[in-house]
């Protein structure tokens, strides 16, 4: 059954496998998803990523992270911002910060996917995907 908002859906598996102590999860592929989950590797929310070529649909597979002692959870939480029922744009100069400046918010902007600090520093607004924190 086709997903109405794969964004969504990739931020609450990732959740459910977060909190269920799993060290990886799968996810069908696509051009938005791969962004999402190349920033959080870039943040040092998740250990790594892979491509898995699988017919009929590429997967990706994310491997989580935790931390040395007591496995505590590097995410501590995401939160879907912008929805298809509800869009959430923000300009150049009002670009949410997570957390002050802990977290991250996620950006689609005409310059691609990138968090709110790219988007500051490059002087660009954009619809905000997600927080991650």
């Amino acid at each position: 059954m086709p997903v109405s908002d794969p964004i969504a859906d990739l931020l609450t598996r990732i959740r459910n496998a977060n909190s269920a102590n799993h060290d990886s999860l799968e996810v069908e592929t696509s051009h938005i998803k791969l962004d999402i989950v190349k920033i959080l590797l870039e943040e040092g929310y998740i250990k790594s990523y892979e491509v898995l070529k699988l017919s009929p649909q590429d997967k990706i597979k994310v491997y989580l992270k935790y931390g040395a002692r007591n496995r505590e959870r590097v995410i501590t939480g995401l939160r879907r911002v912008s929805k298809p029922g509800l869009r959430v744009y923000s300009g150049h100069d009002n670009l949410p910060r997570v957390l002050r400046g802990l977290g991250i918010a996620i950006l689609t902007t005409s310059r691609g996917v990138m968090t709110e600090r790219q988007a500051r520093r490059l002087g660009i607004g954009g619809e905000v995907l997600a927080y991650v924190w």
